[in-house]
């Protein structure tokens, strides 16, 4: 039986689909019933029988860094994937995203070694990655992190939950870890994540940066997870990255697909760091949520490039076009629309 973590989750969800469609038994982790909509969601852009297929998944509630719930849920379980993670950049989110991603991730990879698991696929981030003092040097899995680096509170939880991976490869876990650029991906508009930026830009988003990062179709992800692990690749890390685009670039191709206009002005270094400055001032007298944290302002304006030649040579694997993902998703989008307001 095949366990997923973060099941309703982009990546989970989309998972969740293909592993349906190869008839195995699975089990998946969620959180907040709420979020089961969003599966079934999913499901709905690809099957007319979305509600058959949720119903083969046997679903249990249970929270990462609750044991006795994790216990229940490796049951007779023989491959797990390990989706689930919170993402945020604020620095306030640090004790909890240590607790979720760090600790959470070792509570599974504990019960990966007591319940003598087969194999472990973790999905991590590129964030993880180190850095080139040459942002046109290629980022790929051998370029070292350095810890004294101002790095995000989320890099630095998603870096250590990577370490009790390895950590369990070291006690007889055979692992994998995939790090994907931002995932792009239909059904979660109103999210945090890649999704959402659909929405904005439909919406009238006004300003661009010209930062760099990577970018991958979650068909991309879910396809490399799955030949990784029915493949014989143990204890490895993959960068998973389809193009290097300027959120510029990426910004007009989506905007053209929606048909709607693309953000006109740049928002300059010096604009960004003011504004990120003001909003910490916002969070420390009012006491509320970060919009633009100091590391998130840093992403957009970094020029990171990454290598993904690894996984393409490991198993012959050949990316989708990024155009072409924008397509599709901004298809689905335009047909949610249509369906029902945003």
């Amino acid at each position: 039986m095949i366990l997923v973590t973060g099941g309703t989750g982009l990546v989970g969800s989309h998972l969740l689909f293909q592993l349906l469609k190869s008839n195995a038994t699975i089990r998946a982790i969620y959180r907040n019933d709420n979020t089961l909509t969003d599966v079934k969601k999913v499901f709905s852009y690809y099957s007319e029988d979305y509600d058959t297929l949720f119903n083969n998944i046997e679903w249990v509630k249970a929270d990462l860094n609750d044991v006795p719930q994790l216990q229940i849920a490796f049951t007779d379980i023989t491959h797990v994937y390990h989706c689930a993670a919170l993402v945020s950049f604020e620095p306030k989110a640090y004790k909890l995203l240590r607790k979720v991603n760090i600790e959470g991730t070792a509570n599974i990879v504990n019960l990966c070694l007591t319940s003598k698991v087969e194999k472990l696929c973790y999905v991590s981030s590129i964030a993880t990655m180190g850095k080139h003092a040459d942002s046109e040097k290629l980022i790929d899995e051998q370029t070292e992190w350095n810890a004294e680096n101002d790095n995000s509170v989320y890099a630095i939880t998603k870096y250590g939950a990577e370490l009790e991976v390895w950590r369990g490869t070291q006690e007889g876990l055979d692992a994998i870890i995939v790090n994907p650029g931002i995932i792009v991906g239909p059904g979660f508009w109103e999210s945090t994540g890649s999704s959402s930026l659909f929405n904005k830009i439909y919406n009238g988003l006004p300003y661009y940066t010209n930062g760099v990062t990577g970018f991958i179709d979650v068909w991309d992800v879910i396809n490399v997870m799955l030949k990784l692990m029915n493949g014989n690749s143990t204890n490895e890390n993959f960068i998973l990255v389809s193009e290097n685009l300027s959120f510029k670039s990426f910004f007009k191709r989506v905007a053209s697909a929606l048909n709607t206009k693309p953000p006109k002005k740049e928002a300059k270094p010096w604009l960004i760091n003011l504004v990120w400055r003001l909003d910490w001032l916002k969070g420390k007298v009012l006491g509320q949520p970060r919009k633009l944290t100091k590391h998130t302002a840093k992403s957009i304006l970094s020029i990171d490039k990454y290598d993904a030649s690894k996984i393409k040579s490991t198993i012959d694997f050949q990316f989708t076009p990024i155009n072409d993902t924008i397509k599709s998703v901004s298809k689905l989008y335009l047909q949610d629309i249509k369906n029902s307001s945003l």
